[in-house]
C-alpha cells in the first residue's frame, strides 16, 4: 500500500495595511505638522527679555551670549566691559546705512571724545551682518566698533529686541561692575543725549559735544 505524503500548506500571505491604519497614520502626521506650526507661532509671539533696570548690577557671565564685530572676531558683553576702562555704551539701531540709523552713528561719531572722556567705550549694535557693518563703518567713517548680533541674544537681553522680529533704536550703558546706568530706547539725538548725561554725572563734560551735530549728520545722511 502506497503511502501518500500530505502537502505542506503556504504560509500565509501577509495581512494587507487596513484604510484604518491608513487613515489614523495620515491623522498623526497632520497632528504633528499642527503642533509643530503652533509651538512656531507661540515663540514667535513669545515676550522680549525684561529690559534691565537703571542701578540693577548684572551678571555678565552669561548675559547676552555671542555677537561678533564688524571684522568677524567674536566676543561677548562681559569681554567687552573687561576690556573697558570704566564701562560701555552700546546704541542700538535697526539697520546699517539706512537715514535714521546713519543720523544716529554720525551723531556718536562727532561727539565720542567727549563721550568716551570718562572711560566709557562705544559701540554700535544690530542685527546686520559684518559685511553690511563693516561698509557702513567705513563709509561713515566711524571711530567706534560695530557689533553684529543675527541671533538678537544681546539684543533681546538688553531690551531692545521688537517683536516678532526687529531691533529698536535705544542705547544701553553698563558700568565696569556691571552696574546699569542707562538703558531706554529713542531717536538719534535722544540716545546721544542719555549718554552725555551719564558722562556728566560720571565727571565728564558733555557740552563740548558740537551743538550743530544733528544738523550736520542729517546733511550727511541726505548726500550718502
Amino acid at each position: 500500500m502506497v503511502e501518500l505524503r500530505k502537502r505542506k500548506e503556504p504560509p500565509p500571505a501577509p495581512e494587507k495595511p487596513t484604510k484604518k491604519t491608513t487613515a489614523t497614520s495620515k491623522l498623526a502626521k497632520v497632528k504633528n505638522a499642527v503642533i509643530e506650526k503652533v509651538e512656531g507661532a507661540i515663540n514667535d509671539k513669545a515676550p522680549a527679555a525684561e529690559a534691565p533696570i537703571v542701578g540693577q548690577t548684572i551678571d555678565l557671565a552669561a548675559f547676552g551670549g555671542e555677537v561678533e564685530t564688524h571684522d568677524g572676531s567674536k566676543t561677548s558683553l562681559k569681554q567687552l566691559v573687561d576690556e573697558s576702562e570704566a564701562g560701555i555704551v552700546l546704541f542700538t539701531y535697526p539697520k546699517a546705512s539706512t537715514p535714521g540709523c546713519t543720523t544716529q552713528a554720525c551723531l556718536f561719531r562727532d561727539a565720542y571724545e567727549p563721550l568716551t572722556v570718562t572711560g566709557l567705550s562705544i559701540y554700535g549694535l544690530s542685527s546686520d551682518s559684518p559685511k553690511a557693518n563693516t561698509a557702513f563703518k567705513t563709509k561713515q567713517k566711524l571711530p567706534y566698533p560695530l557689533l553684529c548680533d543675527p541671533s538678537y541674544s544681546l539684543i533681546r537681553a538688553i531690551g531692545m529686541a521688537k517683536a516678532p522680529k526687529g531691533t529698536k533704536r535705544g542705547v544701553f550703558v553698563i558700568a565696569k561692575d556691571g552696574k546699569v546706568l542707562a538703558c531706554e530706547g529713542g531717536g538719534p539725538k535722544a540716545t546721544v543725549d542719555v549718554v552725555k548725561k551719564v558722562v556728566d554725572e560720571m565727571g565728564g563734560d558733555s557740552s563740548k559735544v558740537e551743538g550743530e551735530g544733528v544738523e550736520k549728520a542729517e546733511q550727511e545722511t541726505d548726500n550718502a
